[in-house]
């Protein structure tokens, strides 16, 4: 007999296991469909939780190199030991994707091990999976939530080997420290991947095509990085357009040309011993049967939806990387929480503020960033006022040694109402929520900059360019 259930949900990433759950709490009968041999998707296993572990190790191990005798901690000198550190990354991973699991079994989600492939508007197919168990069977749903994720975007040229041209997925499990490693592409993952292996001791060169790394970004946060970056050992060439990249002789030979100068576009080849193609990431759709329902990725390879979520197949949603920008974690996890709610019939806790999510870069120093950035205010044409205040001027900051960096908050000019805010420096992922929390609630910079922060924290940085922004300032 097929089995039959409320919603199946294609995907076990941030997207689908989040809304599996809230579909499950509000009494919905739940499967999900997951080709990996574990759950958690891209995000657990070989994306944001080990990179993370990485980027803390290398931290802890370049803080110990480079500050440590400067604050009278001496007679210590770290190595690092490769095979132990990816250890403890792969114990961070698989306490995160047990607890996962766990939570599966609690909520009663059935976890199918298998590739999904659509055939009807209710059916979907299901063969073999990671662990290749089973024949094909068949599952009915009355709602299909597409939740696949995203994979690494190629690159024209660019010949992908996973040994010495590699993806971020191999960047996560080196055996060793390379000599030397260029990364193709200065955006978030280029960014934290190269970090991670300067500070361990490989020479980094980042490899950005616009003109500056981080596009999109702030632009004093892309330029206050870049100098944080070359201090800490890496080279940044911009203006750089990667025409191949390929395993040559034991080591990876990157081509590009140089762009902008002056109309003679300069040929340059630069050797390393790995090469990161850190590009982007492209929604993955393969084979899921799509054309067997009518849906038809648009020119990006993305899912087009309505406000609900649904697809052009009535029955069938999609959420996360596959139906747009930004492609983030926890964008996936409100579109999921706001799913499951529409799914349940609660549409008024359906929600989800597009206008507040925040992004983090997690290099040192960090960098988070939420709502407008200035240029896109210049560029529509939006009078805003603009306070800016810098860690070296905040006493938490000082006893840490982590002065680089700063905080921009931007609010309309005539309202006040909070546009957004962009922060360079330490703890600024954490820091960038209390902005986010105001700016969903169209607060404003009065009220920001009214509200008492402990002494001393960082977050009076926070606190202190909202008061710039009202003209105000206490410490300028």
């Amino acid at each position: 007999m097929t089995k039959r259930f409320d919603v199946l949900i294609i995907g076990a990433g941030p997207g689908g296991y989040v809304c599996a759950i809230r579909c499950a709490q509000l009494g919905l009968k739940v499967a999900v469909v997951e080709r990996r041999d574990t759950l958690g998707g891209t995000c657990l296993n070989v994306g944001c939780i080990p990179s993370k572990a990485l980027l803390h190790v290398s931290e802890r191990f370049h803080e110990a190199q480079t500050h440590f005798a400067e604050m009278g901690i001496v007679g210590c000198t770290p190595r690092i030991d490769i095979a132990q550190m990816m250890a403890f990354k792969q114990q961070v991973v698989q306490a995160n994707v047990r607890g996962l699991a766990s939570l599966f079994k609690k909520n009663g989600i059935e976890h199918i091990d298998g590739n999904a492939r659509i055939v009807a508007p209710d059916v979907v197919e299901i063969r073999g999976g990671a662990k290749g168990r089973g024949k094909a069977k068949k599952v009915q749903a009355g709602a299909i939530v597409i939740a696949t994720g995203s994979a690494p975007a190629p690159l024209p040229g660019v010949e992908v080997d996973g040994e010495r041209v590699i993806t971020s997925t191999e960047a996560l499990s080196l055996p060793e420290v390379p000599a030397s490693l260029a990364v193709i592409g200065g955006g978030v993952i280029g960014l934290e991947l190269g970090s991670v292996w300067r500070r361990l001791g490989a020479e980094v060169t980042i490899i950005e095509y616009a003109d500056a790394i981080l596009p999109g970004w702030d632009a004093d946060i892309a330029k206050t990085l870049t100098r944080e970056l070359k201090k800490r050992g890496a080279k940044i060439l911009t203006g750089r357009a990667v025409t191949a990249a390929r395993a040559d002789n034991g080591a990876a030979l990157v081509e590009m040309r140089q762009r902008n100068s002056g109309g003679n576009d300069k040929a340059e080849t630069l050797r390393a011993e790995r090469a990161l193609l850190a590009t982007g990431r492209r929604p993955f759709t393969d084979d899921l049967g799509l054309e067997n329902v009518g849906i038809k990725p648009d020119e990006a390879g993305f899912i087009p939806v309505n406000d609900a979520f649904e697809t052009a197949c009535k029955g069938i949603y999609a959420i996360g990387d596959v139906i747009g920008q930004p492609m983030l974690a926890h964008k996936a996890e409100e579109e999921g929480m706001a799913l499951a709610a529409l799914l349940a019939g609660q549409k008024e806790h359906a929600l989800v503020n597009y206008a507040a999510i925040p992004s983090v870069l997690y290099t040192l120093p960090e960098a988070a960033s939420v709502g407008f950035t200035e240029e896109e205010l210049k560029a529509a044409d939006v009078a805003h006022a603009k306070g800016t205040f810098h860690f070296m001027a905040n006493g938490r900051a000082r006893a840490m040694n982590a002065t680089a960096g700063f905080v921009k908050i931007l609010a309309h000019k005539d309202t006040g109402r909070l546009l957004g805010a962009h922060i360079l420096g330490p703890m600024a992922g954490e820091l960038i929520h209390e902005v986010a929390a105001l700016l969903a609630r169209q607060a404003t910079a009065t009220d920001l900059a009214h509200a008492c922060h402990a002494h001393p924290t960082l977050s009076e940085a926070v606190r202190e360019a909202a008061l710039a922004a009202i003209d105000r300032p206490i410490h300028a």
